[in-house]
């Protein structure tokens, strides 16, 4: 009897670890929950103590004293006292604890201690976050999610486009609407163009005009010129279609005044101007002068068209997506003053912290850490700002050429005709001539 209930427990437990196995790779949420969550948690609750002691998260009380007629009377020897932790909440692939500060601390102390607790509890990462004043949450992540993100499912919206999966599981949506203006910097082969595509791709069934403006002749943004309504493909043609752009805004703001609203979007839908997005492929191209005359004088009419467009389009339904592979303060006052009207930030991995410094700085520090920690094998990663003013990494859907191109033919005819465009293009041809 006795080998048959040892062989019988071995047949069990070969059972429970082949299928352990098939849900860890096909319901990996599922096999979190079961397995994972608890055997992290445990971890948590058992090594804080000595994670907190080594890491300075511990914080010694003086001895209580007290006084026996004349004799001073000393009470116990110093000892460390850890923070407070709540019990470890499961989340969909990880978990979250909730600290509470001692008095005279910051959270600065806890982000130093992110990788100790990393590798304390055997996680992937861990996020260190301060929701109020005196408390800080510690969000672990069992692995990384977008090593193979999932495209998640999104509300589909006007000017709202599905990109990829964010680290925490979620969608990763770029909306327009609530976010009006963005700034995408990234290094070749960084997956800037392919989230530029996977964009395209999303607003191409859209009733939106889209116009590029793509000053290496039109390599990238040419492409999709079937579902442009306008593409320049050098600089000069730039500053006519941003010309044209904001003699449309005035006549879109005219249009507003009459009715007596402040948006378009108040207005009747017979009313409404279509919406107009600008992808702007390459910022440094309409920056850049070779000192000459005519060169530098481009380069500050494309400076005050984009600034003005991010200035008043918001309202007015025009959005701009400017993208490059260096965004600095070297390319001019003019390129600062754009960056603080582009609200919504992605930075890939870049060549130069520069770089990294001017697309996140302003708005969280500890974002470009960890924009600069992103390698080269991990394309499509990035770092992207939310609308609660928050940072997350995610990752873009990879989107093949072949099939943006064909997305953007399949919609072709959806192609809204912009007059003010097509005047300032003709103008430009008459010059020519």
């Amino acid at each position: 009897m006795g080998p048959m209930l040892l062989a019988f427990a071995l047949a069990v437990l070969a059972w429970m670890l082949v299928l352990g196995d098939l849900a860890r790779r096909h319901r990996p949420a599922w096999h979190w929950y079961l397995t994972g969550y608890p055997l992290t948690a445990c971890r948590v609750v058992f090594t804080w103590r000595k994670v907190a002691l080594l890491n300075d998260l511990a914080v010694s009380r003086r001895p209580p004293r007290g006084l026996l007629g004349d004799l001073m009377v000393k009470g116990d020897p110093l000892r460390p006292v850890a923070p407070r932790v709540s019990f470890p909440r499961a989340t969909r692939m990880g978990l979250t604890v909730t600290v509470r500060l001692h008095a005279g601390q910051t959270p600065a102390t806890y982000m130093a201690a992110a990788d100790a607790l990393m590798h304390a509890w055997k996680v992937h990462a861990v996020r260190v976050t301060s929701p109020e004043r005196g408390l800080v949450l510690l969000t672990a992540t069992a692995t990384d999610p977008l090593e193979r993100p999932g495209l998640a499912t999104a509300p589909a919206e006007l000017l709202s486009a599905l990109i990829g999966a964010l680290e925490s599981g979620g969608a990763w949506v770029m909306n327009l609407r609530l976010v009006p203006h963005w700034l995408i910097a990234g290094a070749t082969r960084s997956g800037k163009s392919t989230l530029l595509a996977r964009l395209i791709t999303q607003l191409a069934p859209q009733p939106v005009a889209l116009v590029g403006i793509d000053c290496k002749g039109g390599m990238e943004l040419g492409l999709f010129a079937g579902r442009l309504s306008a593409l320049a493909t050098c600089r000069r043609e730039a500053v006519a279609i941003l010309s044209a752009l904001v003699v449309d805004m005035q006549d879109r703001m005219s249009a507003c005044r009459a009715a007596g609203v402040r948006s378009i979007w108040e207005l009747p839908d017979t009313l409404r101007p279509v919406p107009v997005v600008v992808i702007v492929d390459e910022i440094a191209e309409l920056y850049l002068s070779d000192g000459t005359r005519e060169s530098k004088a481009e380069a500050d009419q494309c400076s005050t068209l984009l600034l003005r467009l991010a200035q008043l389009g918001a309202a007015l339904g025009v959005h701009l997506v400017v993208a490059g592979q260096r965004v600095g303060s070297d390319l001019g006052p003019g390129v600062t003053a754009l960056r603080a009207q582009l609200g919504g930030r992605i930075c890939h991995r870049v060549n130069d912290p520069g770089t990294a410094e001017m697309t996140l700085g302003d708005l969280n520090k500890d974002a470009v850490a960890v924009a600069q920690a992103i390698t080269a094998e991990e394309r499509g990663v990035a770092v992207c700002t939310g609308r609660d003013g928050g940072w997350s990494r995610a990752r873009s859907h990879l989107t093949p050429t072949e099939e943006a191109v064909a997305t953007a033919r399949k919609h072709a005819a959806m192609t809204p005709d912009l007059p003010a465009l097509g005047r300032g293009l003709a103008a430009l041809e008459g010059d020519d001539k």
